[in-house]
Order: structure tokens, then C-alpha cells, then sequence
């Protein structure tokens, strides 16, 4: 009984939380980024397959759970490509994200910089990213190559470019001391990391503004495509990529230069990359879920607000929309 009140009926293919709310999307990010999937074995897969299978098809076996429902389901969308059907290589996976992502947050914000751990840190990060975005990308529509890699070279452009100009305006500034600058400098992989995920969210969706996204009726129809819910859908995907950078690169960097002043710190200065690994560990895996819970995956926008084809098109004052990740 107690596990039916805190487990809902279990729906093939339908979130398990409440979306509506940011505590229900949280809770359902938890899921997605969870690395304990990355430990999942093939015969497990296959099992988790075989339990959803036979519950859409009705030959659901005596015994099963509601919760044994969910986490097959949690497994099977950890591994599986929902358009491809296609494995996705681990580190690659939104649970791989943390994990494999906390070295090259370590990489980004190691002091004393030169020009060329720079520039390899902020291509690392950028080319990490674009992996992580084709492989977890909406293949219902096929998107060209070329569309990725313009939005790789324009991410990794930015990137670079920012980081190198905003190094150098530093160390010929006098106006620092070396402990203030050492301190600045530390905090420039934020603006360079933001404006290279605005740039490849541009690059990547900005047709969107021009063709439109898909709305939807309360019964999931499609009303009409929307060049102002495509705007909404690349401002709140921009914030998302902008927000998720914040914390991960600022905080780390603040805590360290507390920790480091520490009489155990400065006694031991070999413990200085192990600590401030922890540190982006600890930040990272907090920061993602938060971050990507800020907009509902699909956003709600008044009928009366999008163009007047569409508003007279249904009689629902709502509609909905997929904004992306």
C-alpha cells in the first residue's frame, strides 16, 4: 500500500512527475542524468525491453509493479535512442553528462592558464557537447550534418574566441595585481562557455524562426506551425544553456579560493586537484538538474498571444509547444 501511494500508475511513455512544476520536472531530471544507468548490463536491458513490451501489449506477467513499470522504462530511455531505437554510446548519454563532462569543467578552470590549454580546454568542452547533442538529438526529422558541424564551428569559434581575447585583455591590464588577475581569470570560461551555448543554439535552430515550430491542441493535435512560439522556444532554450553554465563555473572557482587559504590546504598542495575536482563533481551534478528543470520540456503559450491564423484555428485558449533542449 505504501508503495501504490508514493508510485502513480505507471503510463508507457509519459514522465513519471508531475511537469507542471519545477519540484516534478526536477525529480524527473534526477532520472534522466542518473549515472547509475551507465551501469546497466546488456541482459537487464533486455529485460527491462521485454517487461515494456508486454505491457503495451498486454501480456503483462502477475506480480508486477507499478515501480518495476518505471524504472524499465527509466533504463530503456537512459540507453535507447527513442527515434533510432539505437543504443547511444556512454558517454554520450544525458546520465554520462555528469561524469564524463567534471573532467574538462576541471580542465577549464585550472589557474595559470597558457594559451594553448586555453584554447584545447574550450574545444574539448564544445566538442564534448556537440557529441552529447547528436547523439541525444530528434531524429523524427532528419537534420543535416552540416547543420551540426555549423553549429560546432560556430560554438567552438565563440568559445575560443572570447576565452583568448578576454586572457589577454587581462594580463596586459595594470591595473590588476597578480592575485587579483589570477582570481579574474578564473571566472572567464563562464562568458565563453554561455556565449558559445547561445551560438550553437542560434546557429543550430535559427531556421526555427522562420518556418515556425508546431503547436499543439489539449488532445496533442497540431494546430499550425508558429514563428512567435519558436521564439519563445530560443529564448527559454537560451536561458536554459546560459543558466547551467553559471553555477558550474563561478561557484567552484569562489570555494577554492576559500579552501585554498585553509592552514590544511597550504600545508598540503597536492590535495589543491583533488579538492577542487570534488568541488565541480559536487557542483556540476547539482547545477544540471536545476538548470534544465527552470522551462517544462513542453512549454504552454495563450492561443490569443500567436499569429491569428492559428488563434482562429482552434478553440483551445492554450496550446503547447516542444522548446527543445
Amino acid at each position: 500500500m505504501a508503495e501504490s501511494a508514493s508510485c502513480p500508475v505507471f503510463q508507457l511513455g509519459k514522465p513519471r512527475y508531475e511537469q507542471s512544476t519545477f519540484l516534478g520536472r526536477l525529480r524527473h531530471f534526477i532520472d534522466i542524468i542518473d549515472p547509475s544507468t551507465l551501469f546497466v548490463t546488456e541482459s537487464r536491458l533486455k529485460e527491462c525491453i521485454k517487461l515494456l513490451d508486454d505491457f503495451k501489449q498486454g501480456n503483462l506477467p502477475s506480480g508486477i509493479t507499478d515501480h518495476q513499470l518505471w524504472e524499465a522504462q527509466k533504463v530503456k530511455q537512459a540507453l535507447i535512442h527513442p527515434d533510432t531505437g539505437e543504443k547511444i554510446f556512454m558517454p554520450f548519454r544525458m546520465s554520462g553528462y555528469v561524469p564524463f563532462g567534471t573532467p574538462i569543467v576541471v580542465g577549464l578552470l585550472l589557474p595559470n592558464q597558457t594559451l594553448a590549454s586555453t584554447v584545447f580546454w574550450q574545444w574539448l568542452n564544445q566538442s564534448h557537447n556537440a557529441c552529447v547533442n547528436y547523439a541525444n538529438r530528434n531524429a523524427t526529422k532528419p537534420t543535416p550534418t552540416s547543420k551540426f558541424l555549423q553549429g560546432y564551428l560556430g560554438a567552438v569559434t565563440s568559445a575560443v574566441s572570447i576565452a583568448v581575447g578576454l586572457n589577454v585583455l587581462i594580463q596586459k591590464s595594470s591595473k590588476f595585481n597578480p592575485a587579483t588577475r589570477l582570481l579574474i581569470q578564473r571566472f572567464i570560461p563562464f562568458p565563453a562557455v554561455a556565449s558559445a551555448n547561445i551560438c550553437n543554439v542560434a546557429l543550430m535552430r535559427h531556421n526555427e524562426l522562420s518556418e515556425g515550430i508546431d503547436v499543439l491542441d489539449s488532445n496533442g493535435n497540431v494546430v499550425g506551425s508558429s514563428r512567435i512560439a519558436a521564439k519563445h522556444a530560443l529564448i527559454e532554450t537560451a536561458l536554459t544553456r546560459v543558466a547551467l553554465p553559471l553555477p558550474i563555473f563561478v561557484l567552484p572557482p569562489i570555494i577554492m579560493a576559500f579552501l585554498e587559504k585553509l592552514p590544511l590546504m597550504q600545508a598540503h598542495r597536492r590535495m589543491m586537484l583533488p579538492v577542487h575536482s570534488l568541488v565541480c563533481l559536487a557542483v556540476f551534478g547539482l547545477s544540471l538538474p536545476l538548470a534544465i528543470s527552470l522551462f517544462p520540456q513542453m512549454s504552454e503559450i495563450e492561443a490569443s498571444h500567436l499569429e491569428p491564423e492559428i488563434a482562429m484555428a482552434t478553440d483551445c485558449k492554450v496550446l503547447t509547444y516542444n522548446k527543445g533542449l
